[in-house]
């Protein structure tokens, strides 16, 4: 007999595992440096290595899912990232780890899109809240303590254990997948359409995230490199792939939650980022103190998030997000004076309240930007919502960087990018004031390129 519900659980471990090593990479840089000989520059693309696949190829991956099987479709991605955990692990230098991050992020791009996709179709329409829910507490949980699992793990076991620890989680993701999800056919082959369209987004995301980069290290100036990923996304608009896109996002009930979804994320993680500097630069707090304080957020968000859930499927899901995007703010404006005289704890309590607002907004949120998707758009829903996840994580600490930059790496620097963060977070409550047209809805009819998602 099938449990939906141990697909959801299953799903929302999936992400755990994707975004864990999204973000234990950093802690785990140093190391890497020191054994494989190499200068900081080379060691910050294993994180690029697998971020710009994760950014290029959610989009194309959503179309994707749109006419695969969901069963064919988790065992490929979970295979292939178990796979390129390994060799991430085994890596003897520098090539062949950035290499392996690089297949590694793109199984991630079609798991991290499959997710949202098994999390719609695994229940009823009235349960949608709370298993969205509970898919991105967990997925935010693995991102958030990122950072502390994986100091501790390089501290008893070695760097590589970070990727290593991934191969009996998959396996235990695809027994469950198997079981519960039934079976399907070959997987289409992605086709040269497929490979223009990664290399066109791919291409607009470097543009941004390397101006955003130069501006923070040689100047203001540099941000206008920004402007030469808008030919890229025009190319992109002009191919057949853009419209089941285009058509999804022209509705105002879609678009809404995924403005609200990514101003939301680059609010939560450009505070997440400023404020490790604030307690050991300013501060003077010890590194695990650090973590400690930062754990506040995290485990806020997992207290509210299953009772977001809920609260979404018995009340009314917008409603709820919209509580959470204001807690977000109320959180986030308490965090800007940042006197000097703070500790751990009163940075702790302030990221209580913005990380209960993030678990009352994330699962809402999701559940009404699924809602309102047709069925055969489903998959691509669930990429452009984790494409505006993704976004936001990398915009966050970029923007950051860029506004704190401009304050001479100094404390108040430091306020200005948290007044950013606290400015994006009230941009995702005016966001959800905007979705208020019931009637607005995107075509119940397949678009060109659209392919209708089989029933699970």
């Amino acid at each position: 007999m099938r449990n939906r519900w141990l697909l959801v659980g299953a799903s929302g471990v999936a992400v755990f595992m994707a975004q864990l090593d999204a973000t234990a990479i950093n802690v785990a840089l140093p190391t890497i440096q020191r054994d494989l000989g190499i200068g900081p520059g080379l060691a910050q693309w294993a994180v690029l290595g697998y971020a710009l696949p994760l950014i290029a190829l959610t989009v194309p991956s959503g179309r994707w899912l749109d006419g695969a099987a969901a069963r064919t479709a988790l065992v490929l991605s979970i295979s292939g990232f178990g796979c390129a955990s390994i060799l991430v692990g085994l890596a003897p230098d520098i090539a062949w780890l950035i290499a392996a991050r690089a297949v590694q992020g793109t199984f991630g791009a079609v798991l991290l899109t499959l997710i949202s996709l098994l999390a719609t179709i695994a229940v009823r329409d009235e349960a949608r809240g709370r298993a969205m829910s509970l898919v991105l507490i967990l997925g935010s949980l693995g991102g958030m303590s990122g950072p502390v699992l994986g100091g501790l793990l390089i501290e008893a076991l070695g760097w590589p254990w970070i990727f290593y620890l991934n191969v009996p989680v998959s396996v235990l993701v695809i027994a469950i997948g198997v079981a519960q999800l039934p079976p399907g056919g070959r997987p289409r082959l992605p086709d040269r359409a497929w490979a223009l369209e990664a290399g066109l987004l791919g291409a607009a995301a470097v543009a941004v995230m390397l101006a955003l980069s130069l501006a923070a290290g040689e100047g203001a100036g540099w941000i206008v490199l920004a402007v030469v990923a808008v030919p890229f996304m025009l190319m992109w608009r002009r191919l057949p792939g853009s419209r089941p896109v285009i058509d999804l996002l022209r509705a105002q009930r879609v678009a809404a939650p995924h403005l609200a979804l990514l101003a939301e994320m680059t609010a939560v993680m450009a505070a997440l980022f400023v404020i490790p500097f604030y307690l050991q630069g300013v501060a003077a707090v010890l590194p695990t103190q650090t973590g400690l304080a930062m754990l506040a957020f995290p485990t806020a968000m997992m207290l509210t998030g299953l009772a977001a859930g809920i609260l979404a499927d018995r009340w009314d899901a917008r409603r709820v997000a919209q509580i959470g995007t204001v807690t977000v703010t109320i959180g986030l404006v308490l965090i800007i004076p940042m006197g000097t005289g703070w500790g751990p704890a009163d940075l702790a309590w302030r990221l209580a309240v913005a990380g209960a607002g993030a678990g009352l907004f994330a699962g809402p949120n999701q559940a009404m930007a699924m809602t309102n998707t047709p069925r055969h758009l489903l998959g691509t829903a669930a990429a452009t919502t984790s494409l505006a996840r993704q976004l936001g994580v990398a915009l966050g600490p970029a923007l950051a960087t860029c506004v704190w930059s401009f304050g001479g790496y100094g404390l108040q620097g430091m306020r200005i990018a948290v007044v950013l963060a606290a400015a994006m977070a009230a941009a995702s409550m005016l966001a959800l004031t905007w979705y208020r047209n019931p009637a607005d809805r995107p075509p119940a009819a397949s678009t060109k390129g659209g392919r209708r998602c089989p029933n699970p």
